[in-house]
């Protein structure tokens, strides 16, 4: 299985392991270390060797920072993991803190006494980000210093290596675009105003090559940098045993492959006085951006040339991700009517629901890996947003509750992520409700239409409108940017309160609204869309998008309170369903179709 339950949060670990740190940094003549989940390429998927942050407090979210002082010490989360954390570290030593309510730079500004000596790994921050902290330590009196050696690393006695896996060919017909012409255009868009840039995230890497990788879990990517230059002429770094033949014949003749080793003697080789960079440096290792600079070229701030246009798919990569949702939508048909056959047996455990939902995903014969680590969430679980079922906290499924399952799969032609909330046994009315209001705030935005320029922000209400009206909300973004075979979470465009980037046609994104009832079970129901050409409405004057659900997947009827649905709202469900019926029967068992058509035929009004 790609997915394993053992129970690496520990809080001993920060225990244990939080005094020798400070040890290190009195070695090291500092007086705290600020270090945050982060790996020299910017990812959000990161191989174990970068797992600090883990490593050292026991927290094992996908996002987080931490601050260790000689005195106190902070551990920083945003909203998905507030529950996660309490039971993750010793709160004793580390204090939970919400990343929305106080930053970091908020923290220190309230916590250091002046005099003090903050260190950092410079290759696990930018430039942004280390402004933020100088700002802070200076006007309190303390000195921000960069880390030659990172401390946690001199402690962590039996460090993994970075991975050695193979880099493959990512083949034209699903990347849909050449790698010269991607190189072509991403120049063409710097050369007027600088000499070259740099790029650091796995799957800007590999899109922009065409190739994938497997270095980190949950995404092909490969962990490399690159240069690309005004002429289209290209570096590409990485560990030169990970290139096999295949691969290196593959690449365009324009790109050089060189191993990190070269990459100081290089940029040096590249830089000067009259070449400046383009450089992201909400991305960018501050490492790299004092190379350019100690090489004396001026820095240009704008963003990853490659995000805009990976983020637009084109027409190969659409179709690759309509037929993986589709080999999804089987798959997890099949796991629905398994779900539905073992709920009432009372032997169901959050385990072996994931392992089951692995099993029929990867009895498709393409599945490649799980596009992250499956939310399982029985009864109170289905609460914590990014639960992650283990040995230690897997639960038996009670009668007459929810069981939220939050998963995706990695296909060759595409990546998937589904949420679907189950009812076992008899839902009560407040469930009804809860989950009927979600569904209505996931209608709603499905069936939005809107002009170009429209951002995400502008959007977002629209979910959650339902949920305010009787005073609910929840603590997550509305809706992610997904690759194409690439990571399940891909920017910059989203659908969320801090949604500042226009959608375009072609972005993929998810559409997820939730409730949570701590302490007694979640809801979320999640389809992937994507942004549909504008076109002018009958009797209309501008340009108007909309969107196209990729999903196929029914969604619980039994947890319906069809009385909060208006007309508009069945006839999309409706609708929905029928496609979903008329899309995967034929290619389902028969007591599966069976199924299907019980779970998706029609609802009429009450």
């Amino acid at each position: 299985m790609f997915q394993d339950f053992s129970d690496t949060a520990n809080p001993d670990q920060g225990r244990l392991r939080i005094p020798l740190l400070r040890e290190q940094l009195k070695t090291q003549g500092l007086d705290g270390f600020i270090m945050s989940r982060a790996d020299e390429f910017g990812g959000e998927n990161m191989a174990p060797y970068a797992e600090r942050l883990e490593w050292l407090t026991g927290f094992t979210g996908s996002a987080g920072s931490a601050v260790i002082l000689e005195k106190s010490a902070a551990i920083f989360v945003d909203g998905r993991y507030t529950l996660q954390v309490q039971d993750q570290v010793d709160t004793k030593l580390l204090t939970p803190v919400a990343i929305l309510e106080k930053s970091v730079s908020q923290w220190l500004s309230g916590t250091l006494e002046g005099g003090e000596t903050i260190g950092f790994d410079p290759w696990l921050y930018t430039q942004s980000a280390v402004d933020r902290f100088r700002k802070t330590c200076e006007e309190k009196g303390a000195t921000l210093v960069v880390c030659e050696t990172n401390p946690v690393d001199a402690i962590w006695t039996d460090h993994p290596i970075r991975p050695q896996n193979p880099i493959v060919p990512h083949p034209m017909e699903l990347a849909g675009e050449p790698s010269e012409d991607k190189l072509g255009k991403i120049a063409k868009g710097f050369a007027s105003k600088a000499h070259a840039t740099f790029i650091t995230q796995g799957d800007s890497i590999a899109w922009l090559f065409n190739i994938r990788g497997s270095d980190v879990a949950c995404a092909p990517l490969p962990l490399a940098f690159a240069i690309v230059r005004a002429d289209a002429t290209a570096y590409l770094f990485t560990d030169l045993a990970k290139l096999p033949d295949e691969t290196r014949a593959h690449l365009p003749t324009q790109v050089t492959i060189a191993p990190f080793e070269d990459l100081p003697a290089i940029i040096a080789a590249l830089s000067g006085p009259d070449k400046s960079w383009m450089l992201d440096e909400t991305i960018v290792p501050f490492a790299i951006k004092t190379m350019i600079e100690d090489a004396g070229s001026p820095i240009i701030k704008a963003a990853d040339p490659c995000l805009k246009p990976k983020a637009i798919k084109n027409a190969a990569e659409l179709e690759g991700m309509r037929k993986a949702h589709h080999r999804d939508g089987l798959a997890m048909c099949q796991f629905l009517h398994w779900l539905d056959t073992m709920a009432p047996t009372d032997t169901l455990d959050e385990i072996a629901a994931t392992k089951a939902l692995e099993e029929f995903r990867a009895s498709t014969g393409c599945l490649k890996d799980i596009s992250f680590d499956t939310i399982a969430g029985a009864g109170p679980n289905g609460a914590i947003v990014h639960y992650r079922v283990t040995e230690a906290t897997n639960r038996k499924f009670d009668q007459n509750s929810l069981f939220l399952v939050d998963s995706g799969g990695q296909y060759p032609d595409g990546t998937t992520d589904i949420t679907r909330t189950i009812a076992i046994g008899t839902p009560d009315a407040e469930m009804k409700d809860r989950f009927t209001r979600v569904l209505k705030g996931m209608i709603a935005l499905t069936l939005a239409r809107f002009p170009a320029d429209t951002k995400g922000i502008q959007l977002d209400t629209l979910a959650r409108q339902p949920l305010w009206e009787v005073g609910l909300d929840y603590a997550h973004g509305t809706g992610h940017g997904v690759g194409s075979y690439l990571c399940c979470h891909e920017g910059p465009q989203s659908i969320s309160k801090r949604g500042g980037v226009a959608l375009e046609e072609g972005n993929v994104l998810s559409n997820e609204p939730g409730y949570y009832k701590t302490g007694a079970w979640g809801i979320r129901i999640e389809n992937l869309i994507t942004v549909t050409k504008a076109e002018t409405i009958a009797g209309g004057e501008l340009p108007i998008h909309g969107f196209e659900t990729l999903t196929l997947c029914p969604i619980d009827q039994r947890l319906i309170d069809v009385s909060l649905l208006d007309e508009r709202e069945i006839g999309w469900l409706n609708d929905y369903h029928e496609q979903v019926f008329a899309e995967l029967s034929a290619e389902l068992p028969e007591d599966v179709r069976a199924w299907l058509a019980q779970a998706t035929k029609p609802i009429h009004a009450a």
